[in-house]
């Protein structure tokens, strides 16, 4: 067998193997005889029937057998032991049938094309600056997260008069056209957060008001949507009445949340050890953790923009064609040429950073090996404890649950993207240019929706 490999351009090539009658006939035979013992052809006992019979019955599709394994055989070790980079498969040539007779089997000659990795440079998108936007965390953000956590151990008590941040209890109930409670109408308790309500005209009327007192309110204003609305009411988004029925809302309890002193009794609550004990020293501390916590934000937002860029600027040239044949061909069910054209940019652009992001691992000298992504997986199931202000496990419980994740399928494959992006926001640290730019933490909230 031989393998002859013909360059039609610098993304596309052609591969013809060819075979001849000493690379399959004793393998044909083998296979024949082995058909012979077992076939149960009519008038013949089993092991007994002739070999002519036999070569006339499955000859050809035997010999076709061989010769597709023998031919994908060829290719793929040439590729191999010509370290080729190809994209997808080589697929069976248009433009070139196969030359051989089954017939009068002897030599074959099988064509097959190759779409080659197209060659591309990266580091000079990388180098031309990316935008690094870290959060300036003042006085005001400190302050914010220190109220927010004395709201989090602070207590829930009845307040005389509504404000901005408390809680309205009360009871909707549907009117009748004069103005009165209609009978049998709509009736249901709800807790309003005036905090929370996007409408100014609604926080407005709910502010300053006091235990008992009853006025119109219409339910949308206080609520996101359809299905909040029915929440409100106790209903469902299909049972809703239409928007001119009227409510009143009656204030059953006005809650505020009072705040947890900053003292000793919190600081133990937050801390062991006595590590914070007064007021400057949890500043200094919400200032650390902000700040550590909005760098991993930071870096996903570069990470993003170094992919924009690299998907942006970095030019490469696909054998198009191979690939829209090679999907076609590759498919699991018929797809229509109209569908494939419809898709094929979004694939091009996947192509293009899987390409990127391989180059980069492999310039760089970086893997994913087990042991690591072992570690990684480890360090994901304590984060998930800690949400919950669960303990991690022994090492040995926590290793078995790891193992366990990068059994399946789907979660191995999440884990090793994170690691991956991981290991990739690193990389863009270290080695692109960044242009360092603060930013007030709403206008980050800004960059970080775009």
């Amino acid at each position: 067998m031989n393998v002859l490999r013909q360059e039609l351009d610098a993304l596309n090539g052609l591969l013809t193997v060819e075979i001849s009658a000493a690379d399959y006939s004793q393998k044909v035979k083998n296979t024949l005889e082995k058909h012979r013992k077992t076939a149960n052809i009519p008038g013949f006992r089993p092991g007994h029937t002739p070999a002519g019979i036999i070569e006339k019955r499955y000859g050809k599709a035997v010999l076709a057998e061989e010769l597709n394994k023998l031919a994908n055989e060829g290719v793929y070790n040439f590729i191999r032991e010509n370290n080729l980079d190809i994209l997808g498969n080589p697929i069976p040539s248009e433009s070139h049938a196969m030359e051989g007779s089954f017939e009068k089997p002897d030599a074959f000659k099988f064509t097959f094309e190759i779409g080659m990795s197209p060659s591309f440079e990266y580091q000079s998108v990388l180098k031309k600056g990316i935008e690094y936007n870290t959060v300036r965390v003042d006085e005001k953000l400190v302050s914010q997260q220190i109220e927010d956590i004395q709201r989090r151990y602070g207590k829930m008590m009845s307040a005389d008069e509504s404000g901005a941040k408390d809680l309205v209890v009360g009871t909707f109930s549907e009117l009748a056209a004069d103005g009165s409670l209609k009978e049998g109408g709509i009736s249901h308790s709800t807790t309003l957060s005036i905090e929370f309500i996007e409408n100014t005209e609604a926080k407005n009327l709910l502010i300053g008001k006091k235990k008992d007192d009853t006025f119109k309110l219409d339910p949308s204003i206080v609520s996101k949507d359809d299905a909040d609305k029915a929440s409100l009411l106790g209903l469902t988004p299909e049972t809703l009445p239409s928007s001119d029925v009227a409510f009143e809302f009656k204030i059953t309890d006005i809650k505020r949340m009072e705040l947890a002193e900053l003292n000793a009794e919190l600081f133990g609550k937050l801390f062991q050890d006595g590590e914070i004990s007064d007021e400057a020293g949890l500043r200094a501390r919400v200032t650390k953790d902000l700040e550590h916590m909005f760098e991993r934000d930071a870096d996903r937002l570069m990470t993003r923009k170094v992919y924009d860029s690299l998907i942006s600027d970095v030019q490469i040239t696909f054998p198009e064609a191979f690939l829209k044949r090679w999907i076609k061909l590759s498919a699991t069910a018929p797809i229509a040429d109209e569908d494939i054209e419809k898709e094929f940019e979004a694939y091009l652009k996947s192509l293009k950073w899987q390409l990127i992001q391989t180059k980069i691992f492999k310039d760089s000298d970086t893997k994913l090996v087990y042991e690591e992504v072992l570690a990684f997986t480890k360090g994901l199931i304590i984060s998930n404890y800690a949400q919950y202000g669960i303990p991690a496990p022994e090492d040995a419980e926590l290793e078995a649950s790891a193992r366990e994740l990068l059994t399946k399928k789907d979660q191995a494959n999440s884990i090793y993207d994170q690691l991956a992006e991981e290991k990739l926001t690193q990389y863009f640290k270290t080695n692109a240019s960044l242009k360092m730019k603060p930013l007030s933490y709403d206008d980050f909230l800004a960059e970080m929706k775009k």
